[in-house]
Parts: structure tokens; C-alpha cells; sequence
């Protein structure tokens, strides 16, 4: 565990400077928390123009705060902050939580605070929360250093929020559910602690069993990437990932940069490193609640005890939209359900006991679904009406969740006549929901944990030999250029060893059919010009050529047209290539993202990559695992292995291509982006060829 964060949590002695005696201060409801929820630590306000503030001695200045006193909550004006942080320093404090906004967040003068504000703690080895954030709260000592009203029961999930206001209003609404929390930690700007400190710090802490996140961006990707997947392995992290449209992103000229928008890097690295993507913040605690409180499911079998059909068959629906399905109920089972079931109720899953359900039905069904071993999930559903009463109810599936280690989800239809059920189940580590179509998405996340949980430990494709120098000789004589086309792409293809299809560059007509014949017929001519990227959109493309005259007239066809329709391009000649045989055309590209770095893309090939969009993201470095699950999860990939009756793909050919591709983009960060479109790959053990491939650079 990180001890430099200890403080944020378990202080011995807390520093409030900017403390005020006015009830409608931040500083003032600070004190209040601080002094309600059991901390029992020293609090130490510091104001000069107070002697007293809620019954606790007020000191003048830092330096008089009697020992001890590790961690500093500053609520002050932005314009005293270093004069204050110089203050910590000499009082030995080396944590400290700024609660003022006017950082970087209102840009000017903020940004150039906070840079220097990060420098001196930096210097004298301080760790900064915030600034602008709402601070901290640990369940289990009872620090609470926020200014908001009320603090979570002590439970499993540790929350970790980007924004005050998201911190703020969660706690609002969760304080009658009987949720638990270990920690709060309000973040703001990030200036120094980060989200990937807090998931270290939090995946190293017993007390706490799952982590939570609102993220709005991260600040080190490669940070990030490291500590998320090592923390996965202990506990699970899910996360709520805000700014999910890519309206901002930049401008591209390839296909894979024009698909990979910021967010699809964040999709990429969440499925990498097993972080659990949840769509609302709603779903972000219905499923930390269960990943908390309830063991992983053994399979996706769903077994539901129901008083109304209605409400059973929502679930049913949802269950399957989200990868899950009705247990199929053993002859055994419903013979003993029928015992002391309604003799008019429904025995085969769901189990419909009918609108007159009592809690004794409810015990007595479930007792007898998690005996059957094609059970894997418990899912009882109450709709309230006004003959039994639902706390009784909830008991009943307590009684019966303790005598399982399956996993249950519960369901309470309503509102007002079930919260005191709702309370209870949740206090009893029942995770509870008000609609049926709220546990589906909850199973598919913990399958999903499961699944990620079982996999192999990351481990990078070892790279193999590559001619580097020649890629750097492509660069270096391309300096000052935005992209290269196939022709110098090629070179880097080849030092990687991914073949290209046979062919060589013609600057005229003559030589064009001397290569033509020096390869084989048929060929194809592809235009070589500066600023033209895309050759079949610009009709610089002709194909099948059977002989020299057709490649001399097709090359001079070629040149004119592409000076006709460009004027300014510079035109190199042409390319003239070997027709490949006919095979399955995949894309296989890289975008450089500038949060997480080389982000490989693969997908179904051609000229309609965009219209299509069957492509999926890894971000390098990649392992064997991650390059075989970005290629199954399309439709390319399933082509690859094989349907209606064709054969089987050189799936391995692709394979070693992607990795290739990932270790080129590793080794030379000035690649912003390069693409083999298509890849044409053949039966299996009969490789893979680039027929066509082109590479954008970082502006130096």
C-alpha cells in the first residue's frame, strides 16, 4: 500500500485551515462532519478571527496545531494557496486536500496557480487531493473532510469520483439504502493524486472488496493500464466513463484513425484490463452492490420464484438481452415445488406461485431451486399487493440466500410499501432492485469479472527480429512529410516481416511494363502521389492489366487523370503489383491515441471499412490473448474460421501481422498512424498478403 495516502484516510490529526464559524461555509459543514461521524483523531481549526467554532478550540495559525497532525483540508482563496502550502511544509504536513476551485478548471492565471502549486509539493514531497474536489471519507476510522450532508453505512465498495458534485449527489441517494461504503475520494482536478494512485491504493486495502468509479479522463495512460489490471486480478473496479461521444476528435486521413475516437481507446483498455463499463450511475452501484455482497456467478442459468407472470417475464427478456438464460428446472425440482405450491401454480422456470404468494412459498421454492444443480442464479421477484407483507417476504429470501453460496438477485416491484424490505435485504447483503430490466445488466458485468478473472496473466507477444534500421532510413528521408504511401509504407511492412504482395515502383510508362513483365501477369497500377491517400477514391486505381500495352496505356491513363483531378500532387509514378489471388480482405491498422498510445484496430477489409464497422481495438503492447479476442469478436474473425462449409483461414497468419504491426508502432512513436488495407488472407497454412498499405506521421 502506497503510505503516502494513508493520510487521506486515517489521519491522526486533521488541519482545517480557512475554518469558518458560519453555518453556510464549506469550511463550517467540514468541522461538522469531522466531528460527527467518530473520528477520533485531533481537529484542528485555523482561523486568526475565531477562539471557538462548534465547541472546538480554534487556532490562530498552522504552526501553533499542537502535535499530531498529518493531513491539511484547505478551504481558502486560490491567491493564498502556495503561501498556505509553504505552511504544511514547514509544519511537517505532508498531505494535504485543497478544497477551493480557480485552478486549471477556469483556465489564466488558474493554470499557471496550480503548475506552481504541483511543483512545491512536488519539491518537498507532498501529496496533493484535488484542488476542486469535495474531499475524502473513510467508513471504518470515520474521517469525513466533504461539506456534504450524510455519510454511507460502512460496506464493501470504495468510491472514487472525478467530480464534487457526482460524490454529492451519490451519497444523497443511497443514505436510506443500506448500501455500503468504505470510501469516498472526491479527486477534482487531479493535480497530483490521480484515479490510477486511488485503485493501487484501494486494491491493497482489506477493507475494501470492490472499487467504483465516475472518470471523466485519465491522466497516464500507461499508469492507468498498469495498475487497473494488476488491481483486477485482486478485486473488481467498475467504472462509469463520462464524455463517451467523440465530437472532439481530430480530423484523420486513414480509416482506422477516422473509427478510433478517444472513447474507443478507454473501451479498448477497460476490456483489456477486466474494468467492468457500466452505462449509468444507477448500474454503477447495482453492480458494485452485487460484485460486493454476493458470490460470482458459476454459469448463466437463471432460476425466478415470482408472484406475477408479468413481472416474471420482463425479467426473463431482459435476462436474455444480456447473454443470460432460464435455468431448465429438473423433473425433480418441480415435482418437490408441486408439494406445497398453489396447485394452480406454474412449476417449470419461472416458478409463478401465483398473486397470493406467501413468504413460506417464496422459502420453499427457493430452497428447492438451488438444490438443482442446473441453477446457477437465484432471481425470487415480489410485486406488492395488500395481502402479505414485503419485509416478511424479504426475510424469507434471506433465509434462504443463507443457505447457499449461489448467487442471488432480488427484486422488489414499487416503492413506497417496499423500502423497508429494500433496507433490509441490502443490510443483509441481498442486493435488491426496483425493476426487473436492472438485473440482467448486473449478471452480464459479473460474468464478465469471472471471465476476465480466469484468463491468463498479461504477457506481451515476444517480438520478433526486425530490420529496424530500414524503417528508420524510410523516416529519416521522409522528414517533414504528414504521411507515406505505399510505397515507403512497404519498407516497414517488409523490416516486420508482412509480406506484400510482389511489386515495385514504375516512375514511366516503359518502366511500368518492364516490371509487369518481370513479375507476371496479371497486374494492377496503383498511383503513387504525395497528398493522395486513398487511391480508389481518386480513381488511381486499374487492375487485371494482361500486358505491357495495357500497363503503358493504363499508367499514362493513370498519371493524367490523377493531374487532372490534383493539380498540386506530386506524382512519384506507379506502382505495379502481381493481381493477387482472390482470398478474405480484413483491415488491420494502428491509430496513436495521446491518453494510452499504439491502438490496433482489426476488422473486415475493402473499400467500405467505414460503411461496414466491423472492426474491434486493442492497445498495444498486445498479448496472444488480446490479438485472438480482437479477431473473434468480429464478423471478420468468424469468416476466418470458417462458415457454411468453407475453410478454415491462416488465422496465425493475421495473428503474427497484428503483432507485427503493434511491436512497429511501439518501436517508432513517430507512426501516428498506419493501415494494411486489405490484408488478403488465404487457407490456412497459405499466409497472408498486404495488397495495399499507408502510414500517416506525427508532425515533427
Amino acid at each position: 500500500m502506497n503510505s503516502s495516502l494513508i493520510p487521506f484516510f486515517k489521519p491522526q490529526g486533521v488541519a482545517i485551515l480557512g475554518a469558518s464559524s458560519k453555518p453556510n461555509k464549506l469550511s463550517y459543514g467540514i468541522l461538522e462532519n469531522l466531528l460527527k461521524y467518530g473520528y477520533q483523531g485531533g481537529i484542528y481549526p485555523v482561523n486568526p478571527n475565531a477562539q471557538e467554532i462548534l465547541g472546538v478550540k480554534v487556532y490562530p495559525v498552522l504552526v501553533q496545531v499542537p502535535e499530531p497532525v498529518d493531513l491539511a483540508v484547505v478551504v481558502l482563496p486560490v491567491g493564498m494557496i502556495l503561501d498556505t502550502m509553504r505552511e504544511c511544509a514547514d509544519r511537517g504536513i505532508k498531505a494535504v486536500i485543497i478544497i477551493t476551485g480557480g485552478f486549471r478548471e477556469v483556465g489564466g492565471e488558474g493554470v499557471e496557480i496550480e503548475r506552481k502549486t504541483l511543483d512545491f509539493a512536488r519539491a518537498h514531497g507532498m501529496r496533493v487531493i484535488g484542488p476542486n474536489c469535495v474531499g475524502t471519507m473513510d467508513m471504518r476510522s470515520g474521517l469525513n473532510t466533504t461539506f456534504i450532508k450524510g455519510m454511507p453505512p460502512r460496506g464493501p465498495i470504495a468510491f472514487i469520483s472525478q467530480s464534487g458534485a457526482v460524490c454529492g449527489g451519490v451519497v444523497d441517494l443511497i443514505l436510506e439504502s443500506e448500501i455500503g461504503f468504505s470510501h469516498f475520494a472526491s479527486l477534482g482536478n487531479e493535480m497530483d493524486v490521480s484515479e490510477a494512485d486511488m485503485i493501487a491504493y484501494f486494491g491493497d486495502d482489506p477493507d475494501v472488496k470492490v472499487i467504483a468509479i465516475y472518470l471523466e479522463g485519465v491522466q497516464d495512460g500507461a499508469r492507468f493500464i498498469a495498475e487497473a489490471r494488476r488491481v483486477s486480478r485482486i478485486k473488481p473496479i467498475v467504472m462509469l466513463k463520462a464524455g463517451r461521444n467523440n465530437a472532439g476528435a481530430r480530423a484523420v486521413s486513414s480509416h482506422t484513425g477516422s473509427l478510433a475516437g478517444s472513447y474507443t481507446a478507454y473501451q479498448a483498455v477497460f476490456n483489456q484490463t477486466g474494468v467492468i463499463e457500466v452505462e449509468t450511475l444507477a448500474e454503477l452501484f447495482n453492480v458494485a452492490w452485487a460484485l460486493g455482497t454476493q458470490n460470482l456467478p458459476t454459469g448463466k442459468r437463471v432460476a425466478i420464484a415470482t408472484n406475477a407472470g408479468g413481472a416474471a417475464a420482463l425479467l426473463a427478456d431482459n435476462l436474455a438481452a444480456n447473454g443470460a438464460e432460464l435455468a431448465e428446472l429438473s423433473a425433480e425440482t418441480q415435482t418437490s415445488l408441486r408439494l406445497k405450491l398453489n396447485p394452480s401454480a406454474q412449476v417449470a422456470n419461472p416458478v409463478d406461485m401465483l398473486g397470493g404468494a406467501e413468504p413460506a412459498d417464496y422459502l420453499w421454492s427457493l430452497e428447492q431451486m438451488m438444490r438443482d444443480d442446473n441453477v446457477d442464479v437465484l432471481a425470487p421477484v415480489l410485486v406488492p399487493q395488500a395481502l402479505v407483507n414485503p419485509l416478511d417476504v424479504a426475510q424469507a429470501w434471506a433465509q434462504a440466500a443463507a443457505q447457499t453460496p449461489k448467487t442471488m438477485l432480488t427484486c422488489l416491484m414499487g416503492e413506497l410499501s417496499v423500502r423497508e424490505a429494500r433496507s433490509f435485504l441490502n443490510k443483509a447483503g441481498i442486493p435488491v432492485y426496483q425493476y426487473p430490466d436492472q438485473v440482467g445488466p448486473v449478471l452480464r458485468a459479473m460474468r464478465a469479472y469471472g471471465e476476465y478473472a480466469r484468463k491468463p496473466i498479461h504477457k506481451p507477444v515476444e517480438p520478433k527480429k526486425a530490420h529496424k534500421n530500414a524503417v528508420r532510413g524510410v523516416l529519416d528521408t521522409n522528414t517533414g512529410k504528414l504521411s507515406l504511401g505505399e510505397y515507403e509504407t512497404r519498407t516497414i511492412l517488409d523490416a516486420y516481416g508482412i509480406p506484400n504482395v510482389p511489386g515495385a515502383l514504375a516512375a514511366d510508362a516503359p518502366q511500368a511494363a518492364a516490371i509487369a513483365k518481370e513479375i507476371g501477369f496479371p497486374v494492377a497500377l496503383k498511383i503513387v502521389a504525395e497528398g493522395v491517400l486513398h487511391k480508389s477514391d481518386a480513381g488511381g486505381i486499374l487492375l487485371n492489366l494482361e500486358d505491357e500495352e495495357s500497363v503503358r496505356s493504363g499508367f499514362e491513363l493513370l498519371t493524367n487523370r490523377i493531374r487532372s483531378q490534383y493539380p498540386g500532387a506530386a506524382i512519384a509514378g506507379a506502382m505495379v503489383e502481381k493481381m493477387a489471388p482472390k482470398g478474405l480482405e480484413v483491415i488491420i491498422g494502428m491509430r496513436r491515441d495521446p491518453t494510452f498510445g499504439p491502438m490496433m484496430m482489426f476488422g473486415m477489409g475493402g473499400t467500405l471499412v467505414e460503411q461496414l464497422k466491423d472492426i474491434s481495438f486493442r492497445v498495444a503492447p498486445l498479448s496472444l490473448e488480446d490479438i485472438q479476442e480482437m479477431i473473434d469478436v468480429t464478423i471478420a474473425g468468424k469468416l476466418l474460421k470458417g462458415v457454411r462449409g468453407s475453410s478454415r483461414a491462416d488465422i496465425e497468419a493475421v495473428q503474427a501481422a497484428i503483432a507485427a504491426l503493434s511491436q512497429a508502432a511501439l518501436d517508432f512513436p513517430e507512426l501516428e498512424e498506419i493501415e494494411i488495407n486489405p490484408l488478403v488472407v488465404y487457407p490456412q497454412g497459405q499466409g497472408a498478403l498486404a495488397l495495399d498499405s499507408r502510414a500517416v506521421l506525427r508532425p515533427s
